[in-house]
Formats: structure tokens, C-alpha cells, sequence
């Protein structure tokens, strides 16, 4: 769902992927926007959508050991929060950091890559399949139409 919603924001919204990684508890992306939309709202409709998709795959499959539990916490953390009526499944907090040259898109990609890595999932980045890492390792990863940043130092 989430691929699908970021390969979504590719085509129709403008958003050029630089890095991404996700992980089993948060997300990390690297893009920026091209065109008319800003993105803060590009970021915001993602995850209005993927949130309301995921919460609908929990309370519809029979499967799910733990929907009563995941959608109690959902709710609850929706209570925190004014501007979600039933179900809050991103955080707010998120750390959208300003990526002014080169050196520092470079640390962030890094970063984003080495995600799995440092949480011990992987010993090289790109095995991480659900991640960018591969695509700057000249194969291509699951999300298609990846803006691979190259430094020139």
C-alpha cells in the first residue's frame, strides 16, 4: 500500500523520490516536489490516504490476530489530537529537514540507506528490499522512477 501510494505521488503529484526506506515502524523518504503542490501537502495527502487504506486492510482481514488491539491504539492516539476524528496511525512529529547542498543530501541518503543496517535486518543496505538502496547500487528496486543522487564531491 504504501509503494503504491508513493509510486501515486510520483506520476500525479510531482514528487521526485530521491531515497526512501521503510521500515517496520516508520518511514523514511528523501524527495522533493516538482509543480504546483508544496510538499507539506504532498507528505499530507500520502499519508491521509495510506492511513485510511492501512486501517481499512486491518478491519477488513479476518486474519488479524491483533485488529481489536491496533485499531483500540489508533483511536485512542486519534483522542490526542483535533484534527483526526477516528483513527491516528501517522505520528505528527514528523523531522523534515531542509536539504540546502550537496554534502547534505548525501549524508541523508546515506542515512536513509543505512536505516536496516544499523537495526541489524541487513549486513549491506542494498539487500534491504523494501528501500532505495538498491537502485544506487545500479539494480533497480521496488519503486520504479528513483532520482538517484550523485555527488560530485
Amino acid at each position: 500500500m504504501l509503494l503504491d501510494s508513493l509510486s501515486f505521488c510520483q506520476k500525479t503529484k510531482g514528487m521526485e523520490i530521491v531515497a526512501w526506506c521503510i521500515m517496520t515502524n516508520h518511514v523514511h523518504l528523501v524527495f522533493r516536489c516538482v509543480g504546483a503542490e508544496e510538499p507539506q501537502q504532498v507528505l499530507g495527502d500520502f499519508k491521509r490516504y495510506t492511513s485510511n487504506k492501512i486501517v481499512k486492510a486491518i478491519k477488513e482481514n479476518p486474519k488479524e490476530s491483533r485488529k481489536e488491539f491496533l485499531l483500540e491504539q489508533f483511536k485512542k492516539a486519534a483522542e490526542k489530537v483535533s484534527n483526526v476524528k477516528h483513527h491516528q496511525f501517522w505520528r505528527h512529529d514528523n523531522k523534515p529537514i531542509e536539504l540546502w547542498s550537496n554534502k547534505v543530501i548525501q549524508e541523508k541518503v546515506s542515512y536513509v540507506h543505512q536505516n536496516p543496517v544499523t537495526a541489524g535486518l541487513v549486513f549491506k543496505a542494498e539487500d534491504y528490499v523494501y528501500s532505495s538502496a538498491i537502485d544506487y547500487s545500479g539494480e533497480e528496486g521496488l519503486l520504479k522512477d528513483i532520482v538517484v543522487f550523485e555527488y560530485y564531491g
